[in-house]
């Protein structure tokens, strides 16, 4: 365990913040906010990891042995196939390492900050000492820094003390006792868990705290996912089985001919051919060019283990504010004094009788509101309580009571010379304002039923009350005071337009959608009905506390609304939801919603309303707020695994042929048909192949009408396996049995070669448009024209072929003869 040292001092400045010319001097001075860098030596490091592949040792052994043997144009060719291959591989290393970059910097925190007096969003990375930053619960803390304005302002510190309970921080000037210091200083990494306020940055980057610990803020690799798991164990078995068939091989060619070297050479082109090495490379590129894709459809991959589950969602557990409404608040009803009062947009006349509600709603409001609710609540009592004198700038805040889990209310109390007492507004759901006022049984029944009756219009609706209070001694609780009722307020968060067709379309796609909010029923069911969710049975949070686990089962399967939940109790929805065999996607955006975002197989933050904990858990992070890219990033997901699944299918079948070519020939006693340098040849277009036109291949029509793919569903089925390797036998077949014919019918070693390998170069081109055609599930494709990648590799290759048969001296060098003097 480790204390945060003490010292914040902070930093003159004005009150309107760094003007953007300081921060520029500044910037220049301290550098940028960050405690961690890039690695310098990407370049050395792909290099080095390159060389270190079987495939590239198996190149340098055979120009090795070409060497011993002095043909040393086979060598230097070998070398340059070698430097093409590394080049491609760097290339391709560097491409993903920037789209992996692209998203960090996306997902990489911002922060608000006052500067030239006005508020604005800035990259964390851009901060100076002096920046003012205002914090809010949920956010992580993007410097050191000195408190100078909180509210209720908790912040978890475990990352540098390794302490869990959270310290509570005060406004106020350093210089006092080492303990006072620290609670009046904010550290960069801990993480704000409730509350609010403001900071004066006074160290960034290396200088503060977690910067000279020397911790690395840079994202911790993730471990690999059971796909992940699965290629390596398809590759492993596949550099077993060549390492077996090749020694017998080389000892196979040495009891025939009593020669080593060409043995040697011989296993080595074998090797080549077995090894998919193609495979690694494959799901890298497939999930980091996949996650730039969703990227652009508004969704930002945290973790690229995600996209291969996107496929698997069954169930999608959404939150009702924000994402199926468009988290615009605006006041349309009132209740108080008996009376009723519905609002249009921007009603301006609005009765006395509903003055008072409006003025301790306001007062019961945070003074600076981020919430949309206390927004509508203060555009509202500005609009309509101008010249009534119910509007109290001048008074001064002196306590506040936060609203729990157990009250679900908060509480503002009020000072002001005027008075010769202290105000106290409140506002919460209006149960516990019920509780508050200890109302009697039937003026309860009648308030609720009155709110019950809002609510059904498709309003959140919230209880007012107010008290007064004498003394200076605060009360522990908010029941302590003497409450009376106010009335009733209800707002409005319009449904968003595209909610209903994306709600039909994850329908057809066999995924589940279900309403999980802190709403009232009557509010949830109106909502859900607007936009196509099964609302026939709603559960409460009430409900599901009093369920057992059984219970529990029957509930989520009989119910997609949930409402009047309680944050602990989506974790505890989202655990049933994953017994019950479901693969869960979880929407969220609060510091509450962390622990069922972690637990969902997928958890999605709101980027633009999330807390910055919630994002720091989540697979994914919206850039929009809404329904829709979640739709989109689904049919992605269902797109990229489908593509992944061609690109191995086509892997699979290409090397099958190389296989029989090394092997058959050597088995018959037949001069041998391949070279290593014609391997490296084809495999210059089996890996653009797979990487870019199989990932660039189109989604077939049917691809969100077909149901949510199994949990632990092979990425190879039998069947799809077994086409594969009876279209690579198939083109094995051809290649070889015209090498053969062409061998007994006396034509010259060197010409059937030639005559074979444009036959096995043709033959790779017709497997990739074969495999596109396979039957897997990919009704409506068009497998020659939806896709022009693939047509650029059938020219690519054609070229080369064309440029190989045209040069007399470049046919010599791959051991074949011009096109035209083979049938000479």
């Amino acid at each position: 365990m480790r204390t945060p040292g003490p010292a914040c001092a902070e930093p003159a400045a004005s009150a309107q913040g760094l003007t953007h010319a300081e921060v520029k001097a500044l910037q220049a001075l301290h550098g940028r906010n960050v405690t961690a860098r890039d690695n310098p030596h990407l370049w050395w490091s792909t290099v080095r990891d390159a060389l270190t592949e079987p495939m590239f040792l198996l190149l340098l052994s055979a120009s090795g042995l070409y060497g011993l043997v002095g043909e040393m144009a086979e060598a230097l060719t070998l070398l340059a196939f070698v430097a093409a291959v590394l080049s491609f591989t760097i290339v391709q290393s560097h491409r993903t390492a920037s789209v992996l970059e692209a998203l960090r910097d996306l997902s990489a925190p911002q922060a608000q900050v006052l500067r030239d007096g006005k508020r604005e969003y800035v990259p964390a990375t851009e901060l100076v000492p002096g920046d003012v930053v205002f914090i809010e619960e949920g956010a992580k803390v993007p410097a050191d820094g000195a408190v100078t304005e909180a509210h209720e302002l908790s912040v978890d510190e475990s990352l540098l003390t390794g302490e869990s309970v959270a310290v509570v921080k005060f406004a106020g000037a350093s210089g006092e006792t080492p303990l006072d210091v620290s609670q009046r200083c904010l550290y960069a990494g801990s993480m704000v868990v409730r509350g609010q306020g403001r900071m004066r940055v006074t160290a960034t980057g290396g200088q503060t705290d977690l910067g000279r610990l020397g911790t690395s803020l840079a994202a911790v690799s993730e471990p690999p996912s059971p796909l992940q798991v699965e290629i390596r164990r398809f590759v492993r078995r596949f550099a077993t089985l060549a390492v077996t068939i090749c020694v017998l091989l080389v000892f196979a060619y040495r009891w025939r001919t009593g020669a080593w070297i060409p043995g040697l050479l011989a296993g080595i082109t074998l090797a080549m051919g077995i090894l998919p090495e193609e495979l690694p490379m494959i799901f890298t590129v497939f999930m980091a060019l996949g996650a730039r894709r969703i990227a652009k459809e508004g969704v930002l991959t945290r973790r690229l283990s995600a996209i291969q589950t996107l496929g698997q969602t069954s169930v999608l557990c959404v939150d009702k504010t924000g994402t199926l409404t468009q988290n615009r608040m605006s006041v349309r009803a009132l209740y108080a004094n008996g009376e009723e009062q519905w609002l249009k947009d921007g009603a301006l006349d609005i009765g006395a009788a509903f003055h008072e509600l409006l003025e301790y709603l306001v007062l019961a409001s945070e003074i600076e509101p981020l919430d949309p609710m206390e927004r509508a609540f203060h555009e509202t009592g500005r609009s309509s309580l101008a010249g009534t004198e119910r509007l109290h700038e001048r008074w001064s805040l002196v306590q506040e009571y936060a609203l729990t889990p157990e009250l679900p209310a908060m509480s503002h109390v009020w000072e002001t010379p005027e008075l010769d007492h202290r105000a106290v507004a409140c506002k919460g759901a209006p149960e516990a304002i019920c509780s508050l006022c200890h109302l009697e049984p039937d003026e309860a029944h009648a308030l609720m039923e009155r709110a019950t009756r809002m609510a059904e219009s498709g309003l959140r609706v919230l209880g007012v009350a107010r008290a007064r209070h004498h003394g200076d001694a605060w009360p522990e609780q908010q029941h302590d005071f003497a409450f009376s009722l106010v009335g009733l307020v209800g707002l409005l968060d319009p449904v968003r337009p595209e909610v209903a067709g994306a709600v039909t379309a994850l329908k057809a796609a066999g995924v589940r959608v279900v309403m999980i909010t802190g709403d009232y029923p009557s509010t949830a069911r109106a909502v859900a009905t607007d936009v196509g969710i099964d609302s026939a049975r709603v559960v409460t949070g009430v409900e599901l506390a009093a369920m057992d686990a059984a219970a529990l089962q029957r509930a989520i399967d009989g119910a997609s609304v949930f409402a009047r939940v309680r944050p602990e109790q989506k974790l505890k929805l989202v655990d049933a939801f994953r017994h019950a065999g479901e693969v869960v996607a979880m929407t969220g955006d609060g510091v509450n919603d962390a622990p069922a975002l972690k637990a969902a197989h997928i958890g999605i933050a709101m980027g633009m309303r999330g807390a910055e904990v919630a994002r720091e858990v989540a697979s994914l992070v919206l850039l929009r707020d809404e329904l829709t890219p979640i739709v989109s990033a689904l049919r992605l997901g269902r797109r990229i695994y489908d593509n992944l699944k061609l690109a191995v299918a086509y892997t699979i079948a290409v090397h099958i042929p190389m296989i029989a070519a090394a092997t058959v020939p050597v088995l018959a006693g037949w001069p041998l048909m391949l070279a290593p340098v014609h391997i490296v040849f084809l495999e210059m277009i089996i890996t653009p192949v797979c990487s870019i036109v199989f990932e660039n291949e189109q989604e077939s029509r049917s691809i969100m009408r077909r149901p949510p793919r199994r949990i632990g569903e092979r990425l190879m089925s039998n069947r799809t396996l077994a086409l594969s390797i009876a279209l690579g036998c198939a083109v094995a077949l051809i290649v070889v049995g015209m090498y053969a014919s062409l061998v007994r019918h006396g034509f010259d070693p060197v010409a059937a070669r030639t005559a074979a390998f444009v036959l096995l170069v043709a033959g790779n081109i017709g497997l990739m448009f074969a495999v596109r055609a396979l039957p897997h599930g990919r009704a409506g494709r068009r497998p020659h024209a939806t896709n022009p990648y693939g047509w650029a590799v059938v020219l690519a290759a054609t070229l080369s072929v064309g440029a190989l048969m045209a040069w007399p001296a470049l046919a010599r060098l791959f051991g074949l003869r011009p096109l035209l003097a083979v049938w000479a």
